[in-house]
């Protein structure tokens, strides 16, 4: 039984890219000569209306531009959907807004725009500062449109900013890897998403596999980034997240609390809490989702109970260093500990977990081997 709410964000996909990277695995696409920006802003408004009818009122905490590269939408499109969000909803007075940029489709002056639609936070595409391996990724942008974004940042007074780097590139060296974790402290940025390079199902470079580093070579690079970072004030707080004090991101963070969130745009996932938890998937191509009336793009629905429901809740919790509360696992599921009490005992006679007061966090091993200890929750495991 939910006796409280979780708190209440909005992911907005905005599916169109320059060009497909040949290790992406997220619903993108290449976008046509003129995206029609306006329609889609329609849509997505549509689709949250579509949502109001169903999410119990809370307001929002934060706001997510993901994609494809939300970049390619202009700052008028941006605000003008800000402004009918706000029509729509309320919105904390702190709520953040990120958007996702790539640092080859930034012009002079399109940040600041950014910032006067509403835009608070921005999370850069970089990947790497090596002009190579940004050539062997499939990246439209070279090292120094990484500089020139950041500069394009600051003039337009948006300090909160992440960086995504990659590391395990084809033929990467520890050397390298640590260079591009060096060269990104040095732009000073408020947060780091740091994640090594899978080879995903779907992607050219899982049918074509370039030359990748070991994992021995990998899980040197990741221990010499991480002091690195940690020499320099970036905490780890989550599995591939590394921020300064004050400025984790809170989206995200909502997610693997096991928050709430609304999710509009061609193939967006959303999770709702009502009386009980509903997940809903919208239609993946762009087409067919501007075709479509409001209703029939809601392509999936699904309730998630009994032990998936627990399943769920760890899948992501452990995934913070910080682990979880007691109070936040019942009030997210609705579920007794009870109900995972065998479990967390397994994972810390394992060594894997430890209790902590009024909580439970994964230790240093089970932080190592965090899918072993994932798989623990797994239903029937």
């Amino acid at each position: 039984m939910f006796t409280t709410l979780p708190p209440l964000s909005l992911y907005v996909h905005l599916p169109w890219c320059v060009r497909k990277c040949p290790y992406c695995d997220f619903n993108s696409h290449a976008a046509p000569e003129n995206v029609p920006q306006r329609d889609y802003v329609d849509a997505l408004l549509e689709d949250l209306d579509l949502d109001l009818a169903t999410a119990a009122p809370r307001p929002l905490i934060s706001i997510f531009f993901g994609g494809g590269t939300p970049s390619l939408f202009s700052p008028e499109e941006i605000g003008r959907f800000l402004a009918g969000v706000g029509q729509r909803m309320a919105c904390a007075s702190d709520m953040e807004v990120t958007l996702e940029a790539n640092p080859g489709t930034i012009e002079h002056g399109r940040f600041r725009g950014y910032r006067d639609a509403g835009v608070t936070r921005v999370s850069l595409g970089a990947q790497t500062f090596n002009d190579q391996h940004l050539k062997a990724l499939g990246r439209i942008h070279g090292s120094n449109d990484i500089q020139r974004a950041v500069d394009e940042l600051r003039q337009a007074g948006l300090d909160n900013f992440n960086l995504d780097l990659m590391y395990g590139l084809p033929q990467q060296s520890r050397e390298q890897a640590v260079a591009d974790v060096a060269t990104a402290i040095e732009l000073q940025p408020a947060h780091l998403s740091h994640y090594q390079l899978t080879l995903e199902p779907g992607t050219v470079f899982y049918h074509r596999p370039p030359p990748l580093p070991d994992h021995d070579a990998t899980w040197d690079m990741q221990l010499e980034c991480q002091a690195l970072l940690a020499q320099h004030g970036y905490e780890q707080y989550e599995v591939s997240a590394y921020a300064r004090a004050g400025r984790r991101c809170r989206h995200n963070i909502n997610y693997w609390q096991f928050g709430d969130y609304l999710g509009i745009g061609a193939g967006a996932h959303a999770k709702l809490t009502n009386a009980g938890v509903e997940r809903t998937v919208r239609c993946r191509q762009p087409r067919d989702y501007l075709g479509r009336a409001p209703a029939d793009r809601v392509t999936e629905r699904r309730a998630v109970s009994g032990s998936e429901l627990s399943f769920e809740f760890m899948l992501n919790a452990l995934r913070l260093r910080d682990g979880f509360a007691i109070s936040q696992f019942e009030e997210r599921t609705g579920l007794p500990m009870a109900a995972i009490d065998s479990e967390l005992r397994s994972a810390q006679a394992r060594g894997l977990m430890k209790p902590v007061p009024g909580a439970w966090e994964p230790t240093e091993l089970g932080f190592r081997f965090l899918n072993d200890l994932q798989e623990m929750f797994l239903p029937g495991a």
